[in-house]
């Protein structure tokens, strides 16, 4: 065990969202609920999170599933953010409460807030259990997330099964993980519909963060920039100085709030108990077939009674 890094069970904190739209775009839209509405993105998820619980067997987790989809505190900042992805349609919003009730029925923490992303969620848990001695494994590829890596801390990208510590972070983005809501401030970010100040690509970003460390110091010392080794190194000081205000506005909207309510949550979020009456329903309902729903009992702990009748 390396020197100050806790000797506590791990903190799993999963980005749901990212794994229920994976779910929602791979997986057949064949199987539906008694109400006719498909359920294809719940069947996906939920081989995910039998994955996951059987592989790392979690003490502590939390499950974050992103609510402020058009609510978010980062739209009254600036409400262009986001506005690049269309609405989900009903048939995943009603799947994404079908993949939060399996996580409750499962006795995870399962988290979600109208003005509060995944990641704020996430961020906030970590920071609750790291106060307690528990050290992070983010569950997700988000670059954004990485933010939050410190020594001890790991990132997951569950379907590609690669893992990062905070040292990792500079050999994917050419930043460290301190330095990533800098980066996207300066290099924009798509996904989110971040602009970013133009003419300020990623390299150039990465440069000029590892010549000045900061944001704020590149915006206090954009009169040294034209002497750096920059490709038009004149022209990215003047763009700096005329997109100031923009760029600290983009760096607020990329920095992970640490401060959301968790609800009835508590750190270190250790696992609860399973509903077995709730868990039979909800496969009932899910028409789980008789290996999904073994997994299921012996993931939660509970007896399992194999139905009688043959399933897919």
């Amino acid at each position: 065990m390396t020197a100050g890094i806790p000797a506590h069970p791990p903190l799993h904190l999963v980005d749901a969202s990212l794994y229920v739209f994976r779910a929602w775009h791979s997986m057949p839209d064949e199987v539906h609920d008694t109400d006719g509405w498909p359920i294809n993105a719940v069947h996906g998820f939920a081989r995910f999170l039998l994955e996951l619980l059987e592989r790392e067997r979690p003490r502590h987790i939390v499950i974050a599933f992103d609510d402020a989809l058009d609510s978010c505190f980062r739209n009254t900042l600036y409400p262009a953010y986001k506005a690049n992805r269309p609405p989900a349609p009903d048939t995943l919003k009603r799947q994404f409460a079908y993949c939060r009730a399996l996580c409750m029925v499962l006795g995870l923490n399962t988290l979600g807030h109208a003005e509060y992303e995944a990641d704020d969620l996430i961020g906030s848990a970590l920071q609750q259990g790291r106060a307690l001695g528990h050290r992070g494994v983010i569950v997700s590829a988000d670059k954004d997330l990485s933010q939050l890596l410190q020594p001890g801390d790991q990132q997951w990208d569950f379907a590609r099964g690669m893992r990062w510590g905070p040292d990792g972070v500079h050999a994917r983005h050419g930043v460290h993980a301190g330095q990533i809501a800098d980066y996207l401030a300066l290099s924009g970010d798509s996904v989110d519909n971040i602009p970013g100040v133009p003419g300020v690509g990623a390299r150039t970003a990465a440069a000029l963060l590892a010549h000045f460390g900061t944001l704020d110091a590149v915006l206090e010392r954009t009169d040294e920039i034209p002497f750096l080794r920059l490709r038009g190194a004149a022209r990215v000081a003047e763009r700096l100085r005329a997109h100031r205000e923009e760029a600290l506005l983009y760096r607020q909207l990329a920095t992970i709030a640490c401060d959301a309510p968790l609800g009835d949550a508590v750190a270190p979020f250790p696992r609860g108990r399973a509903e077995p009456d709730a868990l039979h329903a909800f496969c009932e309902a899910m028409d789980f077939g008789p290996l999904t729903r073994r997994r299921l009992h012996e993931a939660a702990n509970l007896p399992f009674t194999p139905v009688t009748e043959t399933r897919p």
